[in-house]
C-alpha cells in the first residue's frame, strides 16, 4: 500500500513497482532484455516508423488537435527568417533561419504517457471516487490546471497546464529501448473495419509463430497509417473512423493476455488502438469509453503508441520471415506533457 491510496483497482499493479513508480512496465525493459533486443540486428536496415508531424491533415480525426503551425521568432521587428545579417551589419555575409512551432503533442504519430488517462476511483478509501491516475498519483494534487483567457489565441486558452507526476518527462529518462515485435493485422484482415478479440489475435499471432515474451515491445500493423499517407493530408472522414482493424479493447480475454504477457508498451499505426469508443463488459451504471486505455495506462502502467507507421517495416519482416527488431522509441523530453510525438526508429 502506497501512501497515497488504500484501495487499488482490481487487476492492477499499482505499488508492485514500488510507492512512487511513475514508469509502469517500462521498468520491464531491463539491460538485460535490451542486449538481448540488440541480438535482433542482422542487417543494420533501419525504418523510421513516424509520420510527417502534420498528418493527417486537417482536424477529421480529432477536433480537439490541429495540425502544426509553423512561424518565424522575431528580429528587430523583422521575421528572423531568411534574415540577411548585414541589415545589422553592413560587413556580415551571414543569412539566418529560425523558426518556431505550436503543435499539439498527439497530433500525428505520438505516445501516451500514463497521466493521459486516468479514472474516478475511490483510491483513498473515503468511499467517494475522485479524480486518480496510475499507481495512485492524484488529480488534484499533481496537476496543474490551466485557467482560461478569453483574450488569447482560441488554440491556447488554457495555457499553463503541468502534469507535476507521471509527466513524459518520465517516459524519456528511461531512454525506452527493447525488443519489438510485429503482429500484421493488416495482413490477416485487410482494410475494412475489424473489431479483433483475443481469439482472432491468438489466431494471427499462431498462424504467423509470433511469440510475445515479458518486456516485449507490441506493435500492431493495421494499414490506417499507410491510408493516412495515401490521402496525401487530406483524410477521408469515413475511413478516418471507420478504416482498418482496430482492438477490441473491453474484450476479458485480450485484456487478460495484456496483463500476462509482460508486454512493457502498446503501439498501433492506428488511432487510439483500440475501437473507440469501445465495449465495456462490465455490468453496473458506470461504464468506461475506452477500456484498453483504462487497463493499460491507469491500471497497468503500460504506455501506448499511436498512428505510428509500420507499413515498411512489417512488409519487410514479413518478407525475411522475421517478426522481431531493436525499437528505439524514446519521446520529447518535456517535463509535464501529457504525451508527446513519437519518432522511433526500428532496426532489422
Amino acid at each position: 500500500m502506497a501512501g497515497r491510496w488504500v484501495n487499488r483497482p482490481e487487476g492492477s499493479n499499482w505499488g508492485d513497482f514500488g510507492p512512487d513508480d511513475q514508469l509502469g512496465r517500462l521498468n520491464l525493459l531491463t539491460p538485460e532484455r535490451v542486449v538481448e533486443a540488440v541480438k535482433e540486428v542482422k542487417t543494420g536496415k533501419r525504418f523510421c516508423l513516424s509520420l510527417p508531424l502534420d498528418l493527417p491533415g486537417g482536424r477529421v480525426l480529432n477536433p480537439r488537435r490541429f495540425p502544426p503551425r509553423l512561424f518565424a521568432t522575431e528580429r528587430n521587428n523583422l521575421a528572423n527568417y531568411n534574415f540577411a545579417m548585414e541589415q545589422e551589419n553592413p560587413e556580415l555575409t551571414d543569412v539566418i533561419c529560425d523558426d518556431a512551432a505550436l503543435i499539439c503533442l498527439q497530433y500525428s504519430s505520438q505516445w501516451d504517457s500514463l497521466t493521459h488517462v486516468g479514472s474516478m476511483f475511490d483510491a483513498n478509501g473515503d468511499g467517494v471516487p475522485e479524480v486518480v491516475y496510475y499507481n495512485g498519483w492524484s488529480g488534484q494534487e499533481h496537476r496543474l490546471a490551466g485557467d482560461p483567457n478569453d483574450k488569447a489565441d482560441p488554440l491556447m486558452r488554457f495555457e499553463g497546464v503541468r502534469a507535476k507526476a507521471l509527466g513524459i518527462e518520465n517516459m524519456a529518462g528511461a531512454c525506452v529501448q527493447g525488443r519489438g515485435v510485429m503482429i500484421d493485422l493488416h495482413r490477416h484482415l485487410g482494410d475494412e473495419r475489424t473489431v479483433v478479440d483475443f481469439q482472432t489475435l491468438s489466431k494471427i499471432m499462431d498462424e504467423d509463430g509470433v511469440v510475445v515474451e515479458e518486456g516485449d515491445m507490441v506493435c500492431l500493423h493495421t494499414g490506417f497509417s499507410q491510408g493516412i499517407i495515401d490521402m496525401q493530408g487530406n483524410p477521408d472522414p469515413e475511413f478516418m473512423h471507420n478504416g482498418c482493424p482496430a482492438l477490441d479493447g473491453g474484450d476479458p480475454e485480450l485484456q487478460e493476455w495484456v496483463r500476462d504477457s509482460g508486454l512493457s508498451v502498446l503501439i498501433a499505426d492506428n488511432y487510439a488502438v483500440e475501437q473507440a469508443p469501445g465495449k465495456d463488459r462490465r455490468n453496473g451504471p458506470k461504464k468506461v469509453m475506452l477500456p484498453l486505455h483504462e487497463l493499460c495506462l491507469f491500471k497497468l502502467g503500460v504506455h501506448l503508441g499511436e498512428i505510428w507507421y509500420l507499413t515498411e517495416l512489417a512488409d519487410w519482416l514479413h518478407e525475411n520471415g522475421r517478426n522481431r527488431f531493436l525499437l528505439t522509441a524514446p519521446p520529447l523530453n518535456l517535463p509535464g506533457a501529457v504525451g508527446s510525438p513519437a519518432n522511433a526508429i526500428a532496426t532489422v
